[in-house]
């Protein structure tokens, strides 16, 4: 932890369709709060489809109480974990847009040194995990 008491802040950036991924950043939040001085923070990434296709496809509705991220806040966490769908062996076209994004940031060494780590999730086994973080 850092002095006076400041929790170091480990965001949680997701995309979840259907529910799956965020039950899991919703997980990592809890264990990432269970290590003494640190905090997690949930973000989701904001959605790229517009609502009448999330409808056609029966998204449930997004969960209001968890933000949209912007690449800009980024440079306020200590660390990042990013979590978001396996579709055919690539992430999510909403992930990809978002850290497409974030091009300033890596040209501006903002983020450098930030530790990151990644979680996926798929459907299908064979679904593409392994070629996708």
């Amino acid at each position: 932890s850092l002095p006076g008491g400041a929790r170091l802040k480990v965001f949680v950036v997701f995309y979840s369709m259907y529910g799956h991924v965020e039950g899991l950043a919703k997980r990592l939040k809890k264990g990432v709060d269970g290590v003494e001085g640190v905090e997690g923070v949930l973000y989701r990434v904001p959605e790229t489809l517009p609502i009448e296709v999330l409808n056609q496809m029966r998204a449930p509705p997004k969960d209001d109480a968890i933000p949209e991220i912007t690449a800009a806040e980024l440079t306020a966490a200590d660390g990042v974990l990013f979590g978001f769908p396996t579709r055919y062996g690539s992430m999510a076209a909403q992930m990809k847009a978002f850290f497409d994004s974030t091009g300033h940031l890596w040209k501006e060494q903002k983020l450098a040194g930030k530790p990151a780590g990644f979680f996926v999730s798929t459907g299908t086994q064979g679904g593409g995990q392994e070629t996708t973080a």
